[in-house]
This record gives structure tokens, C-alpha cells and sequence, in this order.
């Protein structure tokens, strides 16, 4: 009732995708200034909205985009808008303002989705749910996307041991190295979706 090769492939796409080693310095520089409760909740927080993101695209999520008409290149390039946005707010240091911080859930946005339950992590989902055709293979597609999200919660959830040892000037640093790599990883996805558009025109 488990297949091994279907969790091991599904476990390691979603892995490089989803990269909880990645997520840590973007989870360090979106939730400084919290206190560490409060942060450790927002990392439990932000595995659960992307749980539920990727389990609900998992089982309707052919239905969703037919229902929305839309395709999965726009939905990566809305994705990557968005986290571009985010991403300029971190280099420019905006995210220092406690009104910026403290009012808002990051663990919701960006951190559950786009960041965590990305177009790239949806749409790897729903082509492995929909290529299980056995009750074997349902099962290990089910368990590798609890694997993985238990791994992204571990990860971020001891990554604030980190504060620790960097202190506040390490933070800020943190935080702009984080803007950097996600504004990369935001434009990559917003080229993904155009290539993907110009292939099917």
C-alpha cells in the first residue's frame, strides 16, 4: 500500500521547490522583531496555510483553474509579481517599520503562499495526484506532501536558534541578502511563466 519511488520523486521535486535550507533567511527577515513565541507559532502557522493551499489545488485543482479560466503560466507570473513586491519591500528595508510588522501575518502572506505553496509546488501536485492511478500511489503522493511540510515546519521552527547568535545586526543583513534571493527567485518564476506562454502560442 506504499510506493516508494512516487514518495522518494514527489518528496525530492517538492524539496527542491518548496527549499526549506532557502526559506530560513526569508522566515528570519519576515518575522524579525517578533518575540520568539510569536514566531514559532507563525512557522506552524505558515506550514498549515501551505498544507491546506497545496491539499485543496491537490484534490480540485484542475477544476479551480478550468472554473477560473486560468492557465498555470499566468498563475506563476501573478506568483512571482507578487513575491517581486515583497521582495523590494525587504530590500528597501520598509519591513523595519513596526506598523508594516506588527499588523500583519506574514506567516499568511507571503510566507503560506506564494512563498511555500508556489505555483511551482501547486502545479507539481496536481500532476502527481492526477498521474496516481493506484490506492498505493495516492497514499505515497499524500505522504510525501506531509513529509515535506513537516520538514519545512522543523526547519523554520529552529532556525530562530539563529537569532541567537547573529543579533540584530545579523538580522538586517539577513534580511537584505533574503530580499535579493527572492526578488531571483521572483523574476526566474515570472521568466518560467512567459516561456511557458510563448511555447503554447
Amino acid at each position: 500500500m506504499f510506493d516508494v519511488a512516487v514518495f522518494g520523486s514527489l518528496f525530492l521535486t517538492l524539496f527542491v521547490i518548496m527549499d526549506p535550507p532557502g526559506i530560513t533567511p526569508i522566515f528570519l527577515a519576515l518575522t524579525a522583531g517578533r518575540p520568539a513565541k510569536v514566531q514559532k507559532r507563525m512557522a506552524l502557522q505558515a506550514v498549515c496555510v501551505a498544507g491546506g493551499v497545496i491539499a485543496v489545488f491537490g484534490l480540485l485543482g484542475h477544476q479551480i483553474l478550468d472554473y477560473l479560466h486560468v492557465s498555470v503560466p499566468a498563475l506563476m507570473i501573478a506568483g512571482g509579481l507578487l513575491l517581486l513586491l515583497i521582495a523590494l519591500d525587504l530590500l528597501t528595508g520598509k519591513t523595519d517599520e513596526p506598523k508594516q510588522t506588527k499588523d500583519v501575518n506574514v506567516a499568511l502572506v507571503p510566507l503560506g503562499m506564494p512563498l511555500l505553496a508556489g505555483p511551482g509546488a501547486i502545479v507539481s501536485v496536481i500532476l502527481a495526484v492526477q498521474k496516481a492511478d493506484t490506492v498505493a500511489t495516492q497514499v505515497s503522493v499524500w505522504v510525501a506532501i506531509l513529509a515535506i511540510h513537516v520538514v519545512l515546519w522543523l526547519v523554520m521552527r529552529y532556525s530562530l536558534l539563529i537569532i541567537r547568535v547573529i543579533k540584530d545586526g545579523g538580522v538586517v543583513l539577513v534580511t537584505r541578502l533574503a530580499g535579493m534571493m527572492l526578488s531571483a527567485i521572483a523574476v526566474q518564476q515570472i521568466i518560467n511563466g512567459i516561456t511557458q506562454v510563448i511555447r503554447a502560442s
